[in-house]
């Protein structure tokens, strides 16, 4: 079936591999929460402890996991370390995950053809 397709590759083992680690590393709450607010700019273990409700401790330990699987980075500054989210695939697939669960919480319909160009800004689950 498959064989017909002009343009078809199944992605090699290592792509899967490290794709599976990241969806891995993505299902818990704190660390899409984390994220989501390094998606909006770099921060501190501190202010992102505030912002999602967590320890500093468990937020420095769920950040030494997301830069390991390549999803943030760390930039040094004195004593202070500043973390972002890595690059724009982080981002698409983080809003990508949310688009979808406002779209199956709030029971909307499939877009038309598959056109997902209305998705620009944030979730409607995001702001409230």
């Amino acid at each position: 079936m498959h064989g017909s397709l002009p343009d078809f590759q199944m992605p090699n083992d290592e792509q899967v591999h490290l794709a599976a680690e990241a969806f891995r590393l993505l299902a818990d709450p704190t660390r899409i929460k984390i994220l989501w607010a390094l998606l909006h700019g770099e921060s501190s273990v501190a202010c992102l402890a505030e912002l999602v409700g967590a320890a500093p401790t468990a937020v420095s330990q769920h950040l030494a996991k997301l830069r390991l699987a390549g999803l943030v980075r760390g930039r040094r500054e004195g004593t202070f370390v500043y973390y972002s989210a890595a690059d724009v695939h982080v981002q698409a697939l983080l809003a990508e995950g949310l688009f979808h669960a406002d779209h199956a919480d709030r029971d909307l319909p499939d877009h038309p053809r598959g056109d997902i160009t209305t998705h620009t800004g944030v979730p409607a689950t995001a702001t409230g």
